[in-house]
């Protein structure tokens, strides 16, 4: 257990680190403006104009960075410092929403399988640390148990590693159109860059965080069924 303890303490240590560069990096570009001021709502209705997607419906939404595009209701959801700021941050944060539309547009299949996989991670997450639980206490007598939590991890882990093509593809289209439209120059180009290369970091560390808990439990059973 100590092993675990270990990984989790690495890998939440960078997580945060990341974070706090991703709030710093956020805040400081919040305060550039873009030339055309443009608001983030006007930037993604315009890349989704541009596109040719006219279904998909731009709203605001509570929280800080809780931006998203929902598939099933096809709304890019900017949260509130994001729909109506005129600023880097936004621009960037905007166009990369706006990506996983173009993507769910086009058909992008890491985006298709990682819709297809969420019944099953939502299931396993609800489940999985207590299942695991059981089947560490229980390794001796049932390892079937942690046997099946350990499937159940390894979809989880599956999830992250497809999230990453599919948040990075996102940032490239975002950033190829912002250059393209003319809503970054020279100068704000590399600093919208810059915020969304931080934001897929923290994807990064999630999906081998998991991969390395997954190692960990697999160790554990094996160790644990051939006592």
């Amino acid at each position: 257990m100590f092993i675990g303890y270990i990984i989790f303490g690495v890998f939440a240590l960078i997580s945060w680190m990341i974070s706090s560069n991703l709030k710093s990096k956020f805040e400081r570009y919040s305060r550039i403006p873009i030339q055309r001021g443009m608001t983030g709502k006007d930037v993604a209705q315009k890349m989704l104009r541009d596109h040719g997607i006219f279904d998909v419906q731009v709203i605001s939404t509570n929280g800080h960075l809780t931006d998203h595009y929902n598939p099933t209701d096809k709304t890019v959801n900017l949260s509130e410092n994001v729909y109506g700021s005129c600023s880097v941050a936004a621009a960037a944060i905007a166009a990369h929403e706006c990506g996983h539309a173009v993507q769910h547009s086009y058909a992008y299949a890491p985006l298709t399988l990682r819709s297809k996989l969420v019944p099953v991670v939502s299931f396993a997450s609800n489940w999985v640390q207590w299942i695991l639980l059981a089947g560490i206490l229980l390794i001796k007598v049932f390892p079937q148990l942690m046997l099946f939590g350990i499937v159940l991890f390894a979809a989880t882990t599956i999830f992250s590693f497809i999230t990453l093509p599919v948040e990075i593809n996102a940032s490239s289209r975002a950033l190829a159109w912002l250059e393209s439209a003319g809503i970054t120059n020279y100068e704000t180009h590399d600093q919208a860059k810059d915020a969304l290369k931080t934001a897929a970091y923290t994807y990064v560390v999630a999906a081998l965080g998991s991969l390395a808990t997954l190692v960990y439990y697999i160790m554990l059973y094996l160790g644990g069924s051939r006592r």
